[in-house]
């Protein structure tokens, strides 16, 4: 969802929201887009100046990939040859789009088994109809959730590697199961290569047609 208002900075040069419904009131952001507004200055230019001319705006974005676990410890959540595709993930080549930067504030990461007729052979169909559940009510994944996960940007490491855990056993009344909540939001601009790996230490005991699935969630700007 995206909310409509126009952007201008005060004289410390900190961004401030108005809401542009009715009275032009001071307006008090919250969650991910009080956070977006605090690195407004780490924005690219050119995006930042399609925020004021109030050509981009600020909206909830959930960019997600599913991705199979096979016999390989280390599983590429984005990669440069992947294309966008309804159901597999939202993003082509492993970059948003021009003009798109997005403050990632949480992560999800749940896994599943596909309902595949010839096991070890899932069509892309069947893949897309796998049923996700949260690593702490999957018996099914303690490989996965002893493993290390990082992410980057451009190259430049947004989270150091990371036990799995933090998906797997802290329970908030705050958040869903499945979602960690980062205390240090980092952003990701436009054309920057997305990079979130997860190493295992073992695939022993994963089930044949394991697949993951990992989302950023977070404010982008958008048109």
């Amino acid at each position: 969802m995206t909310d409509s208002f126009v952007f201008q900075e005060n004289i410390q040069g900190d961004l401030i929201g108005t809401e542009s419904r009715g009275a032009m009131g001071r307006h008090v952001s919250r969650g991910s887009r009080a956070e977006m507004e605090k690195h407004f200055k780490q924005l690219p230019v050119h995006i930042r100046q399609e925020l004021r001319a109030g050509k981009l705006r600020l909206g909830d974005q959930v960019i997600y990939s599913i991705k199979p676990v096979g016999s390989s410890q280390t599983i590429k959540m984005f990669e440069t040859q992947d294309q966008k595709e309804t159901g597999l993930r939202n993003i082509s080549n492993g970059k948003l789009p021009k003009n798109q930067a997005l403050l990632v504030s949480g992560i999800y990461l749940l896994a599943g088994v596909a309902p595949a007729a010839v096991p070890g052979s899932p069509t892309e169909e069947e893949v897309k109809a796998t049923p996700f559940k949260p690593l702490s009510s999957n018996d099914l994944n303690a490989a996965i959730v002893n493993g290390e996960f990082n992410l980057k940007a451009n190259k430049v490491q947004l989270i150091p590697e990371t036990s799995m855990r933090v998906f797997g056993e802290e329970v908030s009344l705050l958040w869903p199961e499945g979602f960690y909540k980062m205390d240090n939001p980092r952003l990701i601009r436009d054309d920057e290569l997305i990079e979130a790996t997860i190493e295992l230490g073992t695939v022993t005991n994963i089930p044949t047609d394991t697949y993951i699935y990992f989302a950023l969630k977070g404010t982008i700007t958008t048109p």
